[in-house]
Formats: C-alpha cells, structure tokens, sequence
C-alpha cells in the first residue's frame, strides 16, 4: 500500500464484493422492486471504479470479505446490516487477536472498516447503516490504548527524511554503482518534489522532465490525492552530494550506457544489477513489463537506505514527502509556499499534520517567542 493509510469513503461496485442477502435475491434484484432506476450500466460501473484509488479498492474488499464471514458465523445480515451488527462487530474486533500479528486491530484499522461496511452499502443502493454506536466503541477503544501508552493509539505516520537524513543515507551508498545512482536519484528527487511514492514512480525519462535554462528541471508530477497535473521546478544544489539535478543526470548517463534512453526513469534492478529483469509468482509474470520500479519497490529503497545509517523511524517512500515539509519549515520557507510546491491545497488539514510536535520546540517554541518579544520591547525602551 501507498504511503500513509487513511480512511476513504469511496463507493464500490464490483459485485463480487457485495454479499447477497437472500439466497436468490441480491441486492440489484431488491433494489429494482423498490426502484426501477436503481440500476447502473456496466459502463457506468466501470467510470465509477476508476475513480476510486486502487489501495483503497483492495483495501475495502478484504474488509468487507471478513465482515460478511463474521456475519456468517454469528448468523446476522450482511448487507442491509443493522446497526447493532456494525457495533457488534467493532467489539469484536477490539477484542479478537488477528492470526498476522497477534494483535487486534488497531482503532485507525477500525476506522477505515467502518468507512468499507457504509461504502459497500452505498454501491449496492442501500442506506448506509448508523454507526454511531460502532464509532462510539473505537473512541473508547482509543482511549484506553492511549491511557495505557499503546501507540496503536496514534495514527502510523512515516517518519520525516529531512536533508539530515538524507545526507546521512546518501553518504553510505556506493554511488558509482546503477543501484546506488538509482537510489540516491530516487531519494533526492522525492525529497525535492515532495511526492509520494505512488507520484515518484511513475516519471519517465524524458517525458516527464523539461530542461531550465538556470540548469534545473521542470518535473510534470501528478498529484494522485487531488488528481491534477502540477509543474514542480527542481533547481541546482550548491552542495553536490545533495543536488537533485546532478543525481538524476548521473543516472540516466548510467541507464543510457545500459541501453535505456527513454521510458521510466527508476527501474528495478536485481542483485546482480541486471536492470527490468521479469519477475515471477508461481510461474506468471508480475510487476510492469516495461521494468519499471512500483511504489512498494520505491519505499524499500527508501526504507533499506536509511537502515543503514541505524537512525530509528518508520523509513518508507512517504518519509520523503514529509521531510520536505520539515527541511523547508527548518530553512524558514513560508507554509503557504511549502504547500504550493508541494501540491497540498491551500487549506490543507493534511499540510498542517506534517507540522511535527518538534516544530514547535527550541526556537519555534510560542513561549521562546514571546519572550523574545518582551525583551526586544524591554531593550527599547518598554516597560
């Protein structure tokens, strides 16, 4: 999965995710007895899946997969569901260890199953059950993990990869390698765009970049969570080890003597270095044909590159993403400005998110502030 999980209310139309009710009545036979119109065709169905993001997608079907064999065990509806089915099934939940980890579910887990039960209902045409009582059950259940100091309490966040770790990941790559020049271009260039993974890997060599007269690139991102093109500049760095520009030219100098001269600029490479080599599961293709690089692919580089500098964090893809918001803030760069790089919306809720607790500490600290204030005001002659 993407980057940071978050609760969606996406609809979803696949049939296979939707249980029947009765033994020969589905939903789409109900719903025509209540209402000749609700109905879509096929290929409304289909606009209407395509726009609902792919890790959501999987996401929801394996939740509501599970909740339709509890519903079974416990000999309740599936679908429409009660209420009190949806409540039940949150204690459960909070209560049951999961076979994975040993653990019950977390309550941000919680909350994005609640999100899949009340979606599933809205492409299947039903109301939406009340899940006032089930959302009731995961705030408590919050409380009490946060009273006893469990971080399932607090939303998984990746840890920011500011220019600090950056620097730190950088100078323990073997940089003269196609690997090394592939990781370290794929953390410099994330850094700079402030992508996500799921932005980062798509960029082609030269189809997403254009040439700057100061020297730097104009990158054509697309911005998946707001769903539009944006134009981002990467300019020059004075300190060469972190310059955006000089690492992604060295890499596509050392695709080019590998015969690759135009597609995907991040490729995966083996561990023999043997580079868009076709991979396999049980004897069937996987991965893009073309050899190009997946988002999971980009967050182990990310991940694996600053392990070894033994700095402790969550280190994915979306370390990159956040640390820029960190490196700017720590440079004094203007939120809104952060922002507009960035491609966040000028309101964004999400933005301010980044804005860690540390931020607030040492010199950014409102009461160091205040106090700096006063004694300026006193120093000039104030009371």
């Amino acid at each position: 999965m993407d980057d940071e999980p978050e609760v969606v209310e996406a609809e979803l139309v696949e049939d296979d995710r939707l249980p029947a009710i009765a033994e020969d009545r589905s939903p789409a036979v109900l719903l025509a007895e209540e209402d000749p119109d609700a109905w879509l065709p096929p290929e409304a169905e289909e606009d209407v899946q395509a726009g609902i993001p792919k890790d959501t997608s999987r996401a929801y079907k394996g939740d509501m997969d599970r909740f339709a064999e509890w519903c079974e065990t416990v000999g309740r509806r599936v679908m429409p569901a009660a209420p009190q089915t949806v409540t039940a099934y949150m204690s459960y939940l909070k209560r049951t260890p999961r076979e994975k980890t040993g653990r019950p579910y977390g309550p941000n887990s919680m909350d994005r199953i609640i999100a899949s039960i009340r979606s599933s209902h809205r492409a299947a045409g039903f109301e939406p059950p009340d899940t006032m009582g089930a959302r009731k059950v995961v705030a408590g259940y919050r409380e009490q993990l946060a009273l006893a100091k469990d971080p399932a309490a607090q939303p998984r966040k990746a840890t920011p990869a500011d220019r600090r770790v950056l620097h730190q990941a950088l100078a323990r790559l073997d940089r003269t390698t196609l690997v090394g020049k592939r990781d370290a271009a794929l953390m410099l260039l994330g850094h700079a765009l402030a992508s996500r993974g799921s932005e980062l890997a798509p960029l082609d060599w030269p189809g997403s970049f254009t040439e700057l007269p100061e020297g730097g690139f104009r990158v054509r991102v697309y911005r998946k969570k707001r769903k539009k093109w944006q134009n981002v500049e990467v300019l020059p760095d004075p300190e060469l080890e972190m310059c955006t520009v000089t690492a992604v030219r060295d890499l596509v100098e050392a695709l080019a003597r590998e015969g690759h001269t135009s597609g995907p600029l991040f490729m995966r490479i083996d561990q023999w270095g043997y580079m868009g080599v076709e991979m396999t599961r049980n004897g069937e293709p996987i991965g893009d044909p073309t050899g190009r690089i997946s988002v999971n692919g980009a967050s182990d580089v990310v991940s694996r590159s600053i392990a070894r500098t033994g700095l402790p964090g969550d280190w994915r893809s979306h370390s990159l993403r956040r640390g820029f918001v960190k490196s700017a803030r720590d440079a004094g760069v203007d939120i809104v400005d952060i922002g507009r790089h960035g491609g966040w919306d000028d309101q964004s809720k999400a933005l301010i998110g980044y804005v860690d607790e540390e931020d607030s500490s040492g010199e950014r600290n409102p009461l160091a502030q205040i106090g700096k204030a006063a004694m300026k005001k006193r120093g000039d002659g104030g009371e």
